[in-house]
């Protein structure tokens, strides 16, 4: 099978797929998918018409999600028209699901990418977002994972930390993205925490219940992104912070320390501060050096020059920031934010433009050219 060929085709038959009605994403996971098929088929049966082969099945493949996905908005539907029945066990195997997607055949990267495209509902370019790799790598990576699991069966469920990652990154694409799947991430995280007596899942259900706590401030009556410091703390949901501060206190007394207990004690020190002043920030720097030691993350090491910034100062958050790659997510509005604070509004204008036009969402642009424009209007007097 000559797989260049099937490279050369893909653009094209998603050119089909649009012009046919199709929106480019769908478009996208059904060419994947005829693509697996064809890796199945065609050593055995080739056809004459490979382009024509790829747009009928691929066409199929997009007309019958497209009717799971009629099918079950219709029942969402019927569901909420319906009454509120008596108590009864509920049966969900949606976070079954999970675990079979997170395949032992499959590396944790592609189980994790394969679930959230497959289970989670996100697109290409959200999972791509989430990992910080061009769009194109994560969809061949989708695809690889179809194609290793489209010949095994399903009777060996993936590990916990996998499950973990998958819930963590649906969750902060709920809370941050244009797919609210937030709710639906701690309802999953809360199952799996009543079966599973795993530290770092505690750890995971607590740090997802304190962010969540904050969400009612995260945005003015006018959709506007409010950062941290200014939001109205009185909006803060308290029984949600007291729950997952709890959670995380038993999860710490274990003594077993993860990544997702490290980065809800950070989230928990911000819960606990009264004010935006009164925050903690030299616990803050702590709690963040454990973190980077555990997972040497790149995104915890720019998050930590914020709170390097904030604990000792502006200068110092620009050196905990200068060994850092420039091309990292967010990372021109940090560094903007430092510049400002270090008394050099001129580059920090510049950096809040150049950080809007790479935001990930429309409120975090809209709020980053604010910042700009707030500046280069200070400079103008």
């Amino acid at each position: 099978m000559n797989e260049s060929l099937l490279r050369e085709l893909v653009p094209a038959v998603i050119g089909v797929l649009v012009r046919r009605g199709a929106d480019f994403a769908a478009a996208e996971d059904a060419v994947q998918d005829a693509l697996v098929e064809a890796v199945r088929a065609w050593p055995d049966d080739p056809p004459r018409d490979a382009k024509g082969w790829l747009v009928t099945v691929a066409w199929h493949k997009f007309l019958d999600a497209a009717r799971a996905d009629a099918s079950r908005r219709r029942r969402e539907e019927l569901v909420e028209a319906e009454p509120v029945p008596d108590p009864v066990e509920a049966v969900d195997d949606t976070l079954a699901l999970y675990f079979l997607c997170a395949h032992p055949s499959l590396t944790p990267a592609s189980a994790v990418a394969l679930t959230l495209r497959a289970v989670g509902g996100l697109t290409t370019r959200q999972i791509a977002q989430a990992y910080l790799v061009p769009e194109a790598t994560m969809a061949q990576r989708i695809s690889r994972a179809k194609r290793t699991v489209s010949g095994v069966r399903f009777d060996q469920p993936g590990d916990v930390a996998t499950v973990l990652r998958v819930l963590y990154l649906v969750f902060n694409e709920g809370y941050s993205g244009d797919v609210d799947l937030a709710a639906e991430a701690i309802r999953l995280t809360r199952q799996l925490a009543a079966k599973t007596d795993h530290e770092e899942v505690a750890g995971l259900l607590a740090l997802m219940l304190l962010h969540h706590a904050r969400r009612p401030a995260r945005t003015g009556p006018d959709g506007r992104l409010v950062p941290l410091a200014e939001q109205d703390r009185g909006r803060w949901n308290t029984r949600l912070i007291a729950e997952g501060v709890d959670i995380l206190q038993t999860a710490l007394a274990r003594d077993r320390l993860g990544e997702f207990q490290a980065q809800a004690a950070i989230a928990a020190l911000h819960a606990d501060a009264p004010t935006a002043e009164e925050t903690d920030w030299v616990q803050i720097v702590e709690w963040y050096d454990e973190l980077v030691r555990l997972t040497d993350s790149p995104v915890a090491r720019l998050n930590r020059a914020v709170a390097v910034g904030e604990a000792d100062g502006a200068r110092a958050g620009l050196a905990a920031l200068a060994g850092l790659d420039p091309a990292l997510p967010r990372h021109a509005a940090v560094a903007a934010y430092l510049h400002e604070r270090d008394g050099d509004p001129v580059k920090a204008a510049r950096l809040y433009a150049e950080a809007a036009r790479s935001a990930p969402n429309i409120p975090e642009r809209d709020h980053l050219t604010r910042q700009a424009a707030r500046l280069n209007a200070q400079l103008r007097r």
